[in-house]
């Protein structure tokens, strides 16, 4: 195995291979707390190629919501990109840095080049206006549009996501929605501009099992009848197994393993990695022969404070493969084969 080559932001030119659309090359986000740092995400590269999926996992705290909120360009003060760049390929084949564009740069990108699905509808949606106006409103900050026209296109969308009755509940408040139709109406409002790239934040964690199927099954029927980009944000496994063609699972703000969906799922490398896969329930392992229930694995311990980190990998205090190397120096990501990488000096030794 070999280190995987780290790559040089600041000195590489703003170019993307052909078919990528996306490329986070070294991000850095930090945000600042009186005299400390914390580094929520420190030194995050991966690519997102068209028409594919990415999935970013790793439990709360590993920087994966940040990772998403620096590409969208929503990082507020103290927060802030401290270093590496966010490669976007437009609709006319521009690249830009996203990590260097002022937020107004962001007023025209937001909407009908990116888009995205925050984790709670309730919140994210206002309150005080109805669920057409919201998504009329997307589309009338991009286009000139007649009032007639904005209608018909919101009860398209709403059509779109599979909303009944759409043409009455456009005039419907969130309130009056339920989760699983308010998670559709966020869906056509991030749709509504038909944008190149979609984000999607744990779109599917307040929904029950039924509404999370339903969900995912109309996110891949949109994805493909669009030719979307996908990044998805979870923490659930499951949901990657169903719907993602890469992996990037996610630590204390760095990535510790990557791979295609099949192969992380076959061949998990990382002990952090195969910890997460051990604690997601599985009937076919979890039953044992006699017909009783074995019990559920579990990680020890915590995710490390951001602010404390320890010297060596983040996830030696958990690691039962932990050896005195894990704890004195943080590993660098290795080329386990191709188009698989993971940070970490014991994987032989599992």
């Amino acid at each position: 195995m070999t280190p995987a080559a780290a790559p040089s932001a600041s000195s590489q030119p703003d170019v993307l291979p052909e078919g990528i659309l996306l490329r986070v090359d070294g991000l850095k986000t930090h945000f600042g707390t009186g005299n400390r740092t914390a580094k929520a995400v420190d030194g995050v590269t991966f690519s997102l190629p068209r028409g594919r999926t990415v999935a970013v996992v790793g439990e709360s705290g590993s920087g994966k919501s940040v990772t998403s909120l620096s590409i969208m360009g929503l990082i507020a003060p103290p927060g802030r990109i401290a270093g590496g760049r966010i490669l976007h390929r437009d609709r006319e084949g521009r690249v830009r840095d996203l990590a260097r564009l002022t937020n107004a740069d962001f007023r025209h990108i937001r909407g009908p080049e990116i888009a995205m699905i925050f984790q709670e509808p309730m919140t994210s949606l206002n309150p005080l206006m109805t669920v057409g106006e919201q998504i009329g409103e997307m589309i009338a900050l991009h286009e000139r549009i007649s009032r007639g026209d904005l209608r018909r296109r919101v009860v398209e969308l709403l059509k779109k996501v599979e909303i009944p009755a759409a043409e009455s509940r456009a005039d419907d408040y969130p309130h009056q929605m339920s989760g699983g139709m308010r998670q559709r109406a966020m869906i056509a409002m991030a749709l509504a501009c038909t944008p190149q790239l979609l984000i999607a934040d744990e779109p599917t964690t307040a929904l029950d099992v039924t509404i999370q199927a339903q969900i995912l099954e109309l996110m891949r029927r949109l994805q493909a009848d669009m030719g979307m980009s996908m990044l998805f944000i979870t923490h659930n496994l499951g949901v990657v197994a169903e719907i993602a063609h890469e992996v990037v699972v996610m630590y204390a703000g760095r990535v510790v393993e990557q791979a295609p969906a099949e192969t992380l799922f076959g061949r998990p490398s990382h002990p952090y990695t195969r910890a997460l896969l051990a604690s997601t329930p599985d009937p076919d392992r979890d039953i044992a022969a006699d017909g009783s229930r074995r019990p559920l694995a579990a990680i020890p311990g915590f995710v490390p404070s951001i602010t404390n980190l320890p010297p060596g990998c983040a996830f030696a205090p958990r690691c039962p493969l932990a050896a005195q190397a894990c704890r004195e120096s943080p590993p660098e990501l290795t080329t386990v084969a191709p188009g698989h990488v993971a940070r970490c000096i014991r994987m032989e030794a599992a």
